[in-house]
């Protein structure tokens, strides 16, 4: 008998049908992976289950049913005893899930105390076996900490803790470990895995990553606007993929590699013994006890036309370089563009060099106005840049770089959120290109994407560089989309370079335990 079923699901928000007639099972002990673009109502249909829809949605058609019980038509408090009580549930963002208000330890035993009377110390005790049984021995003596004070990893582990604290039947993980580092990743899935066959739990699986549902599914289920498309076994399915959109799914991958640097190409920007360090102040007086290193020594050059990688954990001092390189992070050492020194240089001095270098940020969303259409956000640094330019020009240019980066020029009407999160994505690329720069700073510009969004972005980018010979110092937790998008690669762990070298070589063959780690963990 299947732990879960749902049958002929059909959900619609404000009218509009957004899941259609979804039908599949889920048994005891089974992992089975919803996948599919954003969009494609994955969530919409795991929220379904535990009856969570958000506001604004309709009362779902179909039926669900859970360990026996109906899901669409259970009172309140049926609701709550299945949430939590029978089912768990991770998301997609901790930091959004869980109470910035409340501790942790708080947080895991008001998980428990909803589905069961216990107190005092027999509650601590269950918060600590929770904790423990989520990878955080360490945390049992800081029950205190907020959610601030901890890494994503850490925070990604508290929500696993108080989705398992009362042993659930079922775990429905919602995209668990995509705004994490490729080793934490690792370890989030070791811990479910190990997690699914110690308490013998199902396991329903939102991804779109499909090497996670090769590694940790039973059995696929592919979403598509709504519908499901194909489902099987993984193995069936990843070795014969019946649907188009599958087999689309599994050959988008970043592929390929990028255009050989030109012999002659000259040195855009470089840096000798860059250092940024953080002052650690504590006291009522706020007196400097330490410093954070976040930058310690690092040395780069990068050429026209080249793509260097910067790859690391959280922490490492990634985007702190790339920062620091563009002046916009107080630092020392030496840095230099097109040959001339800009360490010094003031504010003033520093503004006609910044159309030269550019930065394309994580979040499309967050770094574009939301009050300003598509061409405003492209035209606004000409404006700043080249002030006698006409409003004529300025428009030209606006449409010619949003044919560039893949737009159609009557686009610039719209405002971001009349967007997909790949168009606004090219949108902030295109804003970056209007100023023709020598050099871009790519900031984790794909990890907010789907797969096949994300193949689409490295071909512009790589299109992009070879026409205009743009230097790309490319800031990514994604080693299978630095492999398709560096000449080199820079590994960095707390704030040094570990290693560097050849992007080819060094995934092939790394030389430290740390940078094998990683390459393990992205690649196996």
């Amino acid at each position: 008998m299947s732990l879960l079923t749902v049958e002929n699901l059909s959900v619609a928000f404000r009218g509009k049908t957004v899941v259609h007639g979804v039908s599949f099972t889920v048994n005891p002990g089974e992992v089975v992976a919803l996948v599919g673009e954003s969009g494609s109502g994955k969530s919409v249909t795991a929220l379904s289950c535990l009856g969570l829809l958000p506001h604004g949605g309709t009362n779902p058609e179909g039926r669900i049913t859970l360990d026996g019980v109906e899901v669409l038509r259970a009172d309140n408090a049926t609701l709550r005893r299945l949430r939590g009580g029978l089912a768990g549930m991770v998301f997609q963002e901790p930091m959004t899930s869980l109470n910035p208000l409340h501790s942790i330890g708080r947080q895991v035993s008001e998980a428990i105390t909803l589905q069961r009377p216990v107190a005092g110390a027999a509650l601590e005790a269950e918060v600590k076996a929770a904790l423990v049984r989520a990878g955080l021995p360490g945390m049992t003596e800081r029950l205190g900490a907020f959610p601030h004070q901890l890494s994503g990893g850490q925070r990604q582990r508290v929500m696993i803790a108080a989705a398992l604290a009362n042993n659930p039947k079922l775990l429905i993980a919602d995209e668990p470990t995509t705004a994490l580092d490729v080793t934490i990743q690792a370890q989030i899935l070791a811990l479910l895995a190990e997690l699914k066959q110690s308490l013998n739990m199902a396991m329903l699986l939102i991804t779109h990553d499909l090497h996670i549902v090769r590694r940790q599914a039973d059995r696929v289920v592919v979403m598509k606007d709504g519908q499901v498309v194909e489902q099987g076994s993984v193995a069936e399915v990843f070795a014969n993929p019946q649907h188009p959109y599958t087999r689309m799914l599994l050959a988008t991958e970043p592929r390929g590699r990028p255009a050989p640097v030109p012999d002659a190409a000259p040195v855009v920007m470089q840096a000798r013994d860059l250092r940024v360090h953080f002052p650690i102040k504590r006291g009522l007086l706020r007196r400097v006890v330490g410093q954070v290193k976040a930058v310690d020594g690092v040395s780069l050059a990068l050429r026209a036309g080249e793509t260097l990688g910067i790859v690391g954990e959280s922490g490492s001092g990634k985007t702190t370089l790339g920062l620091a390189m563009l002046r916009l992070e107080d630092s020392q050492g030496e840095i230099g563009l097109e040959g001339r020194s800009i360490q010094g240089l003031s504010r003033t001095e520093l503004r006609p060099l910044r159309a030269r270098m550019q930065i394309v940020f994580q979040d499309p969303y967050g770094s574009l106005s939301p009050r300003m259409s598509a061409g405003e956000i492209i035209g606004e640094g000409l404006a700043v840049h080249e002030p006698h330019m006409s409003q004529a020009q300025r428009d030209a240019r606006v449409a010619e770089a949003l044919v560039e980066v893949g737009l159609a020029p009557e686009m610039a009407e719209r405002y971001p959120h009349e967007f997909s999160g790949g168009q606004r994505q090219r949108i902030a690329i295109a804003r970056a290109l209007v100023l023709k720069p020598r050099i871009l700073v790519l900031d984790e510009p794909t990890s907010a994407l789907d797969v096949s969004v994300q193949a689409q972005v490295v071909e512009l980018l790589r299109g992009l560089q070879a026409k205009h010979g743009l230097a790309y110092l490319f800031i990514s937790h994604d080693l299978r989309v630095v492999r398709a998008m560096a000449h080199r690669i820079m590994v960095m762990k707390d704030g040094r370079m570990v290693e560097e070298g050849e992007a080819e070589a060094l995934t092939a063959a790394p030389r430290e335990e740390y940078t094998r780690k990683l390459m393990q963990a992205a690649f196996l």
